[in-house]
């Protein structure tokens, strides 16, 4: 894109910012919460786009100034001080136009929602649900490293240690855009607990990351919810709980049915369930995105296939392979302790480097 482009394009979306601005005030506006809530985060979306163009607009005038002053000057030290401002400007300009042209490709939607994790033991038994537990503590850890907050809204043990799955809810800022990448298979290859002859045992683990839906991201009709409530029971199915405190919500059009029974309340049991069930429908659509997407990409690194084999914890060889990028990192130990950072950023760039190779900016 020519930088005549870039200046016309961000102007207008410059205007289009302002114009947000303006909406946002207006007390009809305010009183349209769905109208409201969507403009806003438009505004926030458009915000680091034109303090971008602000800043590429004073290069510009900078780099026009400097080049002024070099056909003018006979000073030959200041001819030369003018010149070194030029290139340091010329390498900015072109570092900022690569940053706008990034910008201006439209990313996910999803990208800045919170979002659920759901990790599940695959093939190989016991070891699967000690190697999905080493898979909790590995994003739990670099949940907190992130700043992140998380909350387990269900879980099933393991018979020997770890679990059978576990769910969580994790809330920050950008968290889906991040978290969407562990999607996939993700295997493990060592010597088993359980193993008494030595032998390396390849088991899996199944990571689900899906964006929160939000009060407004979906219309969701009571009268199309059947709700059931029971006691919480525990082993055996005696009552542990002698109050229906438990909450099973069925969504008749589509089957969809979700409980919680995490909570003493009724009313809290309802309120978590009824957001997971919005999650759940609403991930619906967005698997439709993600197929459309994927089908005009030949690498997609984020397509959210939980069938895809996406990464290889190897221990006899302390080594990570993640198989979208053919990344090998022989950092084990760190990794499985929440030390992803530097896969993730491969990722992210990886998937950026396709964007703009599929846009027209």
């Amino acid at each position: 894109m020519s930088e005549n482009n870039i200046l016309s394009k961000l102007e207008g979306l410059r205007q289009k910012f302002e114009e947000i601005g303006q909406q946002i005030t207006d007390p009809a506006v305010m009183a349209d919460m769905k109208r409201y809530v969507s403009l806003n985060k438009e505004y926030r979306e458009l915000e680091p786009i034109v303090e971008a163009y602000d800043r590429y607009k004073n290069i510009l005038s900078n780099i026009q100034s400097s080049k002024s002053l070099l056909n003018t000057e006979k000073d030959e030290e200041m001819r030369e001080m003018a010149k070194m401002e030029i290139e340091s400007l010329e390498d900015e300009q072109e570092q900022l136009e690569t940053d706008i042209k990034l910008m201006l490709v439209p990313a996910d939607p999803q990208d800045g929602k919170n979002s659920v994790l759901e990790i599940r033991a695959g093939t190989g038994g016991d070891e699967a649900s000690i190697f999905a537990g080493d898979l909790y503590r590995m994003y739990t850890k670099y949940i907190e490293r992130k700043g992140w907050k998380y909350e387990v809204s269900h879980f099933s043990e393991g018979t020997v240690g770890g679990y059978k799955e576990v769910v969580l809810n994790v809330k920050g800022n950008g968290v889906y855009g991040v978290l969407k990448y562990e999607s996939g298979v993700h295997r493990v290859q060592r010597v088993p607990q359980t193993e008494t002859q030595g032998r390396v045992h390849t088991s899996a683990a199944t990571v689900a990351v899906l964006p929160e839906a939000e009060e407004f991201d979906i219309d969701l009709r009571t009268e199309d919810i059947r709700k059931d409530t029971f006691c919480a029971s525990g082993p055996g199915g005696q009552s542990v709980n002698t109050t229906y405190s438990a909450i099973r919500l069925t969504h008749i059009p589509s089957g969809i049915v979700v409980q919680c029974q995490d909570q003493k309340s009724q009313l809290k049991n309802y309120d978590k369930a009824l957001a997971e069930l919005r999650t759940r429908l609403y991930n619906l659509e967005y698997q439709k995105y993600l197929d459309e997407i994927s089908s005009k990409r030949k690498t997609m690194v984020s397509t959210g296939d939980r069938s895809a084999k996406i990464r290889t914890y190897n221990y006899p060889q302390g080594r990570v392979t993640d198989h979208r990028i053919n990344l090998t990192l022989y950092n084990l130990s760190a990794i499985i302790d929440g030390e992803i950072d530097e896969i993730i950023e491969k990722l992210q760039m990886a998937e950026n480097a396709e964007r703009l190779k599929m846009s027209d900016v």
